[in-house]
């Protein structure tokens, strides 16, 4: 096949998992890109920022056999936008993530803007991919709650088209290859989230402190990615937990990254909003016992043990009882790492061509989706 591959916002997971995919798939993918910055005016002006980059490439009039966007684009806009011959190529949105799940102090803060773009994506679109069932199911009871809403034309049957077109295409990673890990000295905590409010840094670091208190032996790695507005917990903490820290802020080159995972013991996620977590499957195949709160996508991926309740008391308690075992029997195995095989680019590549097989079927005369 060849693919039309188009994301609003290349960076994060949705660059790796582009990037992943089209160097692999024995599809065709020609890629059309705007950087990862103001994702507000991304989604906002993608639809006609590309539809003008299709027309100044010379892309209109080429055989497509399918379009591909993230739900960063209102594709309903970008077809309107585009030549008819094109506009009629079957179309996939993959959703890697939605604007109804995302966490909010009020609810009325939230810009419903955004979650009709993503309503109206997933129904422009002849087939709907999600990274996991929970930010499907997600999307779906958040439309029901918005279009109930509405002071009139409440109609759930949008809702039902949306179900209908649904599938679960997990992304896929490059593993990190285990090493043996030091059996002696204190516990190694990885934190790799991005440094912003949705993934509950104060969460984490009320625990540090508390473990701190309780005298327990620890190290910590905070290397997720920051951008310029950064919560003020984090300067806070990099002073309090001095006598803790490692390695703080994002690592690069790839190699540093990869040594900081291979030297964790454990990855703690205390995440609200979470639809996959590369990083935290990154680190699990690097043989990271994972610490994740009992919600959002992380029940779907991992057994209940190696979830807790999400709370800070139950994060410092499981914490102080993986210290303890590493004390007691020098060192941590963790029994997780199969728990990423599912999830390599040479299984995730071959469930996302045949993804796209399935859409040109649908999409073809004979079929039976148009």
């Amino acid at each position: 096949m060849r693919i039309l591959a188009l994301e609003p916002f290349y960076g994060g997971s949705h660059r790796a998992l582009l990037d992943g995919w089209a160097s692999r798939s024995r599809h065709e993918l020609v890629v059309l890109t705007l950087s990862a910055h103001h994702w507000k005016w991304r989604m906002r002006h993608a639809p006609l920022t590309l539809a003008g980059q299709v027309r100044a490439q010379g892309l209109t009039d080429q055989p497509w056999d399918a379009v591909w966007c993230s739900s960063m684009l209102s594709l309903a806009e970008f077809r309107g936008l585009v030549a008819p011959r094109l506009a009629a190529v079957p179309a996939v949105a993959y959703f890697h993530e939605n604007q109804l799940a995302y966490p909010v102090t009020r609810e009325q803060d939230r810009d419903l803007h955004f979650a009709f773009t993503n309503l109206t994506t997933a129904l422009c679109a002849d087939a709907v991919w999600y990274n996991s069932a929970y930010n499907r199911d997600s999307f779906v009871t958040g439309l029901e709650r918005l279009l109930g809403r509405m002071p009139d034309h409440r109609s759930t049957e949008p809702l039902e088209r949306i179900r209908a077109r649904s599938r679960i295409v997990p992304p896929g990673f490059d593993p990190i290859e285990p090493e043996p890990r030091p059996r002696s000295g204190p516990l190694r905590l990885l934190w790799a989230a991005r440094w912003e409010h949705d993934k509950a840094p104060e969460t984490l670091f009320a625990a540090l402190e508390e473990l701190r208190r309780q005298g327990v032996d620890f190290r910590v790695n905070v290397i997720g990615e920051s951008f310029a507005d950064v919560p003020d917990v984090f300067a806070q903490a990099r002073r309090d937990l001095a006598a803790h820290i490692d390695r703080w802020g994002y690592q690069r080159p790839r190699a540093e990254y990869e040594a900081t995972l291979r030297e964790s013991d454990v990855v703690v996620s205390t995440a609200r909003h979470e639809f996959f977590g590369l990083s935290v499957m990154e680190a699990v195949s690097a043989g990271c016992v994972p610490v994740l709160p009992d919600r959002l996508v992380y029940p779907e991926l991992f057994p209940k043990s190696a979830l807790y309740d999400g709370t800070i008391r139950g994060l410092v308690d499981r914490l102080a009882e993986l210290a303890r075992v590493k004390a007691a029997t020098g060192g941590l195995e963790s029994p997780f790492v199969g728990c990423s095989a599912p999830f390599v680019w040479d299984r995730a590549r071959e469930r996302m061509d045949s993804a796209m097989d399935a859409v040109r079927v649908a999409g073809s005369p004979t079929g039976t989706g148009r």
